[in-house]
């Protein structure tokens, strides 16, 4: 319930605080006084888009701090508790500051948070009803929207929600892999015989390098093996003269002069190692030349599959030696084609079971909508009649059709249809309501779904434009049955309304140095007298007028 208000700097209020009761309070005031500058000031401190023009002239920044009592408020106290926004009191504090620029910070509790935050907040905390709610009426989705609030069917409509979100995702999925799998055909064909070309040769990883220098070898065989034998002649071999002979000779003639010069053992030394190096290198050599035969039949091979990873490289424009990772790639890109073909055809399987939970809960939110329509035909009916329709007739008329395509709304078509007249037949609000009528048939509805839904505080902004006499007495009376169960505030111009509230606030406008002020102003028992007179008569009050006033006033006493 909101128990405070302070405004300062907003639009032409400079600095106002009030403070709120249960039951029913009216608002009153002159023509262009800012009646409603409250309730949009309240609407900001909710969440509303902010802007530089709500910012007072040739002020820095405008300020708007809301409390309200949770006491009875369990959705509010979840959300502050879940975003860490809770304190030790019962109150809750809702500031939003607008600066010049546009600019606007918002706290809870002391806690800078987002205006989304507040929004949703907000929707715990009150409900506004503009006096333009009527012409919501006209539109589906909006009476869809009612229809739904009264009956309680959050979770109903959560479930075909989720339901339809699931169904239209795989559906997406399906589109998208089907028009790939369109624009791929050419492609998967082209894949599919680079693919077996390259399955069929077969290349192994490092094959090229390894392959590349065995071709080198066996192209140089011949030379190797005349240069193999050619040295190992001059090494060892040769019977007339070898290096080996030799280091041997001049190994033994320096070991005989150590005998003279002992600084000349380690050259001997040196030189009989020699010998033993060159004669080993020689075996190695030997050895060598035995193993290596001239091979032309390996060497055409390998000249083949050197060829061929030639060839295979230009074909797809890409190095020898990258070869191997390109037939990786597009192998991979082969089976993720051929792997879209599979998931469409899972897909179908996914796509109909969705549809089929979609259709279920949709079939189950449309059955308890009909039960909800029902009783809502009667009730709305009955207040009619207590709005001077005494005749009117209200009908829900709800058209199940399954076979349109999901929505996350269900598959119910929906038409709030009115007869205001004997004999008349029933028809769309928009084609037999008058503005009146239509007022007066929103106002039915709001009031009978605030019934149900649980909301601490009702705003009701004019929402009595274009009706009069008996029919505002009954609105009047409306409103204050509901205000014993539900804070309702209401911005009226009706002296019936407003004698019905359990408290009366008066908006005027003051004119000051070249500045418009406006303030709020609790009524007493006195004021209140005067203002419905004011409202009856104009400002002559006459003792007729408070007369009338005062038994407006005492009629709800």
């Amino acid at each position: 319930m909101l128990i405070g208000l302070e405004i300062k700097n907003f639009a032409i209020v400079s600095n106002l605080s009030t403070e709120w009761q249960s039951g029913m309070t009216a608002i009153t005031g002159e023509t262009g006084a800012g009646k409603s500058i409250a309730i949009d000031a309240l609407s900001l401190c909710l969440g509303e888009r902010a802007e530089a023009s709500a910012v007072r002239p040739d002020t820095e920044r405008a300020e708007i701090c809301a409390a309200f009592d949770l006491t009875s408020l369990p959705l509010a106290k979840q959300f502050l508790e879940q975003n860490l926004l809770s304190n030790d009191e019962q109150e809750c504090l809702l500031r939003r500051v607008v600066c010049k620029n546009g600019r606007s910070k918002s706290y809870i509790n002391g806690s800078p948070v987002t205006a989304a935050q507040l929004k949703e907040l907000g929707q715990h905390l009150i409900s506004i009803h503009g006096q333009h709610a009527h012409q919501h009426l006209l539109k589906s989705e909006h009476q869809l929207q009612l229809l739904d609030a009264y009956a309680g069917h959050h979770a109903l409509v959560d479930t075909v929600r989720t339901h339809y979100r699931n169904y239209h995702n795989l559906q997406k999925e399906f589109t998208i892999l089907e028009q790939a799998q369109l624009q791929q055909t050419a492609q998967k064909q082209l894949l599919e015989y680079q693919v077996a070309e390259l399955d069929e040769f077969a290349l192994q990883e490092s094959e090229f390098t390894q392959i590349e220098a065995e071709h080198y070898k066996l192209s140089h065989s011949q030379t190797i093996i005349d240069a193999c034998q050619r040295e190992l002649q001059s090494l060892y071999e040769n019977e007339e003269q070898n290096a080996c002979s030799l280091l041997q000779h001049s190994a033994q003639q320096f070991a005989e002069l150590a005998s003279f010069d002992e600084n000349l053992s380690g050259v001997a030394a040196l030189l009989e190692e020699a010998a033993v190096q060159v004669e080993e290198a020689s075996r190695e050599i030997r050895n060598y030349g035995e193993q290596t035969d001239l091979d032309p039949a390996r060497l055409d091979e390998v000249e083949a599959r050197l060829a061929g990873i030639m060839d295979l490289a230009r074909k797809h424009h890409i190095k020898p030696e990258d070869l191997v990772d390109f037939h990786q790639n597009i192998t991979q890109e082969l089976e993720s084609i051929s792997n879209n073909s599979a998931r469409l055809t899972q897909l179908e399987g996914e796509i109909n079971q969705a549809l089929a939970a979609y259709q279920q809960a949709a079939q189950t939110l449309s059955e308890s909508r009909h039960e909800a329509a029902q009783t809502l035909n009667t009730l709305i009916s009955a207040s009619m009649a207590h709005l001077s329709m005494e005749n009117g007739v209200f009908e829900i008329a709800l058209t199940p059709q399954p076979e349109k395509a999901p929505n996350s709304l269900g598959f119910d078509n929906v038409a709030f249809l009115v007869s205001t007249n004997p004999g008349q037949p029933l028809q769309p609000l928009s084609k037999v309501a008058s503005g009146g009528e239509l007022s007066r048939i929103s106002l039915a509805i709001q009031v009978i779904i605030a019934q149900k839904v649980t909301t601490p505080t009702l705003i009701f902004d004019e929402v009595d434009v274009g009706i009069s006499g008996p029919t505002a007495a009954a609105v009047g009376k409306l409103l204050r049955q509901l205000g014993k169960s539900t804070q309702v505030i209401c911005v009226t111009h009706l002296p019936q309304v407003a004698s019905s509230g359990h408290q009366q606030f008066f908006v005027a406008k003051e004119i000051a140095n070249g500045e418009t002020f406006t303030q709020m102003l609790p009524l007493s028992k006195h004021g209140r007298i005067d203002e419905i007179a004011r409202l009856l008569g104009g400002d002559n009050i006459s003792k007729t007028a408070k007369a009338n006033a005062k038994e407006l006033i005492m009629a709800h006493a």
